[in-house]
């Protein structure tokens, strides 16, 4: 395993010393789009915020996979952008629900996997030594973020069970959303093209609206692609509507007034 972690951020390491600067401008919107413009209208009564993976092993120079996507995390702020995100969801009294990633010995019983499931499971990326053991849990790859834990762990924010793979259908996201009389999210977390993409699809097909905060995600960037510059394509062609984190802000600063669910 940790073979596995060195060669990975060695990795990460030489590839970002290889590259030249580059500049945020392969990701911007087309000057003349071809699709159709769409809308998200924020409600307090039937909007919530879902964030995807917001854990160390994503999130933090600590993680395990940083050494492929710290440079897209940094430059686009997400660790930033995720907690102004959960600061107005907070004080707006907007639900919020995080989608965590965990595996658990079993999990490594698996007979076949994909290529980036084989590469988490190589490398102990959001380990845990058990659902019911949480004594080496804290400040561990598979914990949150040290600076959004105080509203994951407020008693009112939606911890749903871990998903496997990438989306939602293996845990309970979409129950809780529908329990709760959500029909339209705004989603960020980790990582674009994986598991945040995953999730948009599902929700998408459960009927929900979908908004997407295209500045509150990242995704790491290997040979095989820039996987950021493949979900910003993907976001434009599927999402209701895609919005910085400060178009989310202000969004949710004017949201209608509604019932919602402590």
């Amino acid at each position: 395993m940790k073979k596995g972690i060195t060669l990975l951020i060695a990795l990460g390491l030489a590839l970002t010393a290889g590259a030249e600067e580059q500049s945020l401008s392969k990701y911007a919107d087309p000057a003349e789009p071809a699709l159709p413009a769409t809308t998200v209208d924020v409600s307090l009564s039937d909007t919530a915020l879902v964030i995807t993976d917001p854990q160390i092993d994503f999130l933090s120079p600590d993680g395990v996979i940083w050494g492929v996507v710290g440079e897209s995390v940094t430059e686009l702020s997400t660790v930033e952008n995720i907690g102004k995100l959960l600061d107005i969801a907070k004080a707006k009294n907007l639900p919020v629900f995080v989608s965590p990633h965990h595996y658990y010995p079993s999990d490594h019983g698996w007979h076949f996997e994909g290529p980036l499931e084989k590469l988490m499971h190589a490398i102990g990326m959001f380990d845990r030594e058990g659902p019911y053991v949480t004594d080496s849990f804290d400040g561990s790859g598979s914990d949150f973020m040290p600076q959004y834990k105080a509203q994951i762990l407020d008693g009112k924010t939606v911890v749903t069970s871990p998903h496997k793979i990438y989306g939602p259908e293996t845990n309970d996201l979409v129950l809780q959303l529908r329990k709760r009389g959500v029909t339209k999210v705004i989603l960020g977390g980790m990582s674009a093209n994986l598991c945040t993409q995953a999730h948009l699809y599902e929700l998408l097909e459960q009927g929900f609206e979908v908004a997407v905060v295209r500045d509150a995600t990242a995704a790491a960037k290997l040979p095989e692609g820039d996987g950021y510059l493949a979900a910003i394509t993907n976001f434009r062609y599927v999402a209701n509507d895609l919005w910085t984190t400060s178009e989310a802000v202000q969004k949710i600063k004017d949201a209608a007034p509604g019932v919602t669910v402590d």
